[in-house]
């Protein structure tokens, strides 16, 4: 079996034991260097990672292959990639880029199996007479057309 697989298994059976976490990736790099992304419904904490590397470095033999291990959650900097990121965010403020490059940036308040709501305020023309007035927008966003989602970080 490769080291791959080894790391695969292992990484299922952690993960089958906290039901709460789940994988965003993990790789493999020239060395043996392993690198493992994790997110949770409710956060990643520091023991969650110190439990998914236990539960993979202590059955990986050094003898037999040498490697490095890191396991980290996934951080703000990087973008949304699973359908249960977003169930976590609702309520926060997203940047997301769709096919087409249309880019939204807008509250995250429902999802649901196939798509994503956005809500925002924007500033439109009166429809009668001069000046603008504010009104509220909402997108539904498949997941097949999102490109890139991001949270927006405000102070």
């Amino acid at each position: 079996m490769s080291l791959k697989d080894k790391v695969q298994n292992l990484l299922q059976e952690a993960l089958d034991e906290r039901p709460t976490l789940f994988l965003i990736n993990q790789k493999i790099h020239s060395g043996n260097s392993i690198e493992i992304i994790i997110d949770g419904d409710e956060g990643v904490t520091v023991e969650d990672c110190i439990a998914v590397s236990r539960a993979v470095e202590h059955n990986l033999d050094r003898e037999e292959e040498d490697f490095s291990l890191q396991v980290m959650s996934a951080g703000v900097s990087e973008g949304l990639t699973h359908q249960r990121q977003y169930k976590k965010n609702i309520g926060r403020k997203l940047k997301v880029r769709t096919e087409g490059d249309g880019t939204i940036e807008g509250e995250l308040t429902s999802v649901t199996d196939d798509n994503i709501t956005l809500v925002w305020k924007a500033r439109e023309p009166k429809p009668i007479g001069k000046g603008k007035i504010t009104v509220t927008k909402e997108a539904c966003v498949q997941y097949k057309e999102i490109q890139e989602a991001k949270v927006m970080i405000t102070f």
